[in-house]
């Protein structure tokens, strides 16, 4: 199990490297973040890039946000693959028309804080060899369980998770979407998925002291899978478990970054044939940050034809109440179910999909029988090689007894897609 630190220890140690560093006015950034909106802010991301920063050139050193007397968990990201980083990052709490200032130092010695998201990856090279740690993957068409006569990968594929809900992702070919409910804020263990030989076990629909897999996906692609869609044609990425040779030649994933406070997976399929007339390309991106009960989705795709949306799913095997629509927000649009949607309609469970209103084009249903089913089809329009945002939320009673009720639920998807629209300000001193 990764191994959190408690609390009290946290801030000790924090304090302790507060009066251990000493830094010049060189070193030191002062930073106003403005929220100018009337609204409460929990856990807000907030990212700014190096450039943004001055007096940082040739500093080697580990980053304190300091507010008052707090220090804000931070870290350092590397967001476009260059091997130096690009991108500070931190969630902070601000009250509505909020101005706080903050210092921005440096140290040599890395502070340690709570984690709060976790990125997971192991596999095996052979079915008698144990499953290995691992942050990347490259998975050619004839790579499948089918084909292998085994499961290569520890739960199926990568899984990602925050201090609230977990997810994983099918990267066996089936490019689905799956959920873990949390009971706890704890990060679930590292053996999730294998069993105390290093085998890959399903040992994850069992409840545990952390929680379990809760949801049911079968050919859907899950809470916040994708496909794309014309007039006449349902395009899935990948295959269903019944195949033994891959539609995408070749897949490769990496876990980009993984910190107390981001995590991120990047995904990249190349030639993409649906179908004997189309051949798509797609990169994907997958990030996680604390407090919210979702992740944010990244989807660009290359060699569209003119005629193709965006299918995003909302998997639809459980729930017998229809889907509705939220909205309120000028900027996105809300999908969502509540029902007792869970493994055996055994607990509630509310799922939605916070799209860009701009893009959005309405929604269907994927067919009875086929390679993509039981799924609600959010229609977005997508331009060549183009990113689209999206974010799957996904909400259950034993995270949250309050999410029994739909009003809460739906109250909380106002809250948060206030939130996702709301820009922080930064105002960096010279």
């Amino acid at each position: 199990m990764k191994k959190l630190i408690n609390r009290s220890l946290a801030i000790i140690i924090v304090a302790g490297l507060l009066a251990s560093c000493k830094t010049s006015k060189e070193e030191q950034t002062s930073i106003r973040l403005i929220n100018s909106s009337d609204i409460k802010l929990t856990d807000k991301a907030v990212s700014i890039k190096r450039n943004q920063l001055k007096n940082i050139d040739g500093i080697n050193k580990y980053p304190l946000v300091v507010s008052g007397t707090d220090t804000i968990p931070s870290q350092l990201n590397d967001t476009d693959g260059d091997g130096n980083w690009d991108e500070l990052f931190f969630v902070s709490n601000f009250s509505s028309n909020e101005k706080k200032s903050i210092q921005l130092k440096w140290t040599h010695v890395q502070p340690n804080y709570i984690v709060r998201t976790s990125a997971r990856f192991g596999k095996r090279s052979a079915i008698d060899s144990p499953v290995q740690s691992a942050t990347e993957e490259v998975l050619l068409a004839n790579d499948l369980p089918k084909s292998l006569g085994y499961q290569r990968y520890q739960t199926d594929g990568p899984s990602w998770e925050n201090d609230k809900v977990g997810f994983r992702h099918y990267l066996d070919g089936r490019n689905a979407k799956d959920l873990f409910g949390k009971k706890t804020s704890q990060i679930s263990p590292e053996t999730v998925g294998i069993n105390s030989k290093g085998e890959v076990e399903d040992n994850y629909h069992v409840m545990e002291d952390w929680g379990r897999d809760i949801l049911a996906v079968g050919n859907s692609v899950g809470l916040g899978g994708y496909a794309l869609i014309t007039d006449t044609d349902l395009m899935r990425l990948g295959v269903t478990v019944n195949d033994s040779i891959n539609n995408v030649e070749k897949t490769t994933f990496k876990i980009q970054t993984e910190g107390p406070v981001k995590s991120v997976l990047n995904y990249n399929y190349e030639n993409w044939k649906p179908n004997s007339n189309r051949t798509y390309s797609v990169e994907e991106k997958t990030t996680i940050w604390p407090g919210m009960y979702g992740y944010q989705n990244t989807v660009a795709v290359s060699g569209l034809q003119g005629d193709e949306n965006l299918a995003v799913g909302l998997v639809n095997i459980n729930n017998n109440n229809p889907l509705s629509i939220l909205d309120e927000n000028e900027e996105f649009i809300v999908l969502y179910t509540h029902d007792k949607q869970t493994y055996d309609k055994g607990w509630w469970l509310g799922m939605a999909l916070i799209l860009p209103k701009g893009k959005y084009l309405g929604y269907t249903e994927a067919p009875k029988t086929g390679n993509l089913t039981n799924t609600f089809l959010a229609k977005l329009k997508i331009t060549n090689n183009e990113p689209i945002d999206y974010y799957a939320i996904a909400c259950w009673e034993l995270s949250d007894a309050n999410f029994v009720d739909k009003t809460y639920f739906e109250a909380y998807l106002k809250q948060l897609t206030d939130q996702l629209s709301t820009k922080i300000k930064i105002e960096i001193a010279n």
